[in-house]
């Protein structure tokens, strides 16, 4: 499946419905009494949150979104229907901008089943029998229904995840989230294996929290360099994070600083997060080498966890440790 995070989409709400001109067949009453019913409301469209969605997909394909108008008032003051709401459904941690040359706010959706009237629809029409009066007993006056309103908005997502897996291109990311979940993300030996964002659910003890494996950041991430910006964004809402450190690599302490200085630049809040560095890979390196990491990190205050993502060491104790993380965030 194709994750999207950021579409542009027009809404229109449905117009009011016509008043009608209509008179009553009735003795001794000036022209049978004027009996034209109103127009139905349009009917208003509507944003809400949905929590089993996690991409903005679905626009990609459908881009024009209309709620139902108002139906027309009719005779024996009777009136019009009102139109049906359009519902928009979106994952949580979608930003709504309004397109007007400029990008204006309007609302952040973050919980299940939130809604927002993104567009109103327009009031409907009077009838005649409303422009009735003891001088005009016969009016032929009606309105037209009001325009819906429309807007042309941009939806940009942020993901909303427990845990978020961060670290340099080819860290081990993707396999580790294959772990720790059943998400079945495309692993290959290669940078940039991981195009978008992958989610998957990890479950201890009957205990389930959402993870995020971020595209892998590169230094220069935090100015556009790589998969830059686009996908940085969704680090900023997940609960904690984990610093994926490729134990492999010939200076683990560098990737760290890259890794630090990257997120640091784009939101100097994302090191205020809670956080995990694991040391992937120690499958392929020298138990001295796994000291040396370990005891490098432990002077800069940093909780280190080595871990094979690839044969499966260490995911158990992993998987604990993120938990109890998430416990001390709540």
């Amino acid at each position: 499946m194709s994750f999207v995070d950021e579409v542009s989409i027009y809404v229109k709400a449905g117009d009011g419905g016509r008043g009608c001109v209509s008179f009553r067949r009735e003795k001794y009453v000036p022209k049978g009494g004027p009996d034209g019913g109103d127009g139905g409301k349009g009917g208003d469209v509507v944003i809400q949150g949905d929590k089993n969605l996690y991409s903005l997909l679905d626009f990609k394909y459908k881009k024009i979104y209309r709620a139902e108008r108002g139906k027309n008032g009719s005779g024996n003051n009777r009136k019009g229907r009102d139109g049906k709401d359009c519902v928009i459904r979106v994952p949580l941690g979608t930003i709504i901008y309004q397109e007007d040359g400029d990008l204006f706010f309007l609302r952040e959706i973050l919980e299940d089943k939130e809604s927002f009237v993104v567009a109103k629809g327009g009031r409907g029409g009077r009838g005649n029998a409303r422009f009735a009066s003891p001088v005009n007993q016969a009016p032929e006056r009606f309105e037209q229904g009001e325009k819906g309103e429309e807007k042309k908005l941009r939806l940009v997502l942020k993901l909303m995840a427990d845990v978020g897996l961060v670290g340099l291109p080819n860290a081990g990311k993707s396999t580790l989230i294959s772990r720790l979940t059943h998400a079945k993300p495309k692993i290959a030996e290669y940078p940039f294996t991981t195009l978008t964002p992958q989610l998957g659910v990890a479950n201890v003890d009957n205990e389930c929290f959402i993870v995020a494996d971020i595209p892998g950041i590169i230094k220069g991430a935090a100015k556009g360099k790589g998969l830059g910006l686009r996908f940085l964004r969704h680090v900023e809402r997940t609960t904690s994070l984990v610093w994926v450190i490729d134990g492999s690599s010939e200076k683990p302490e560098a990737d760290y600083q890259i890794l630090k200085e990257e997120l640091a630049s784009y939101d100097p809040k994302l090191l205020e997060k809670r956080r995990l560095v694991v040391l992937n890979k120690v499958d392929l390196i020298s138990e001295d080498k796994r000291k040396f990491c370990e005891e490098l990190f432990a002077k800069i205050g940093e909780k280190v966890i080595g871990i094979s993502a690839l044969y499966g060491v260490g995911i158990e104790r992993l998987l604990e440790e993120i938990r109890a993380l998430n416990e001390k965030v709540q």
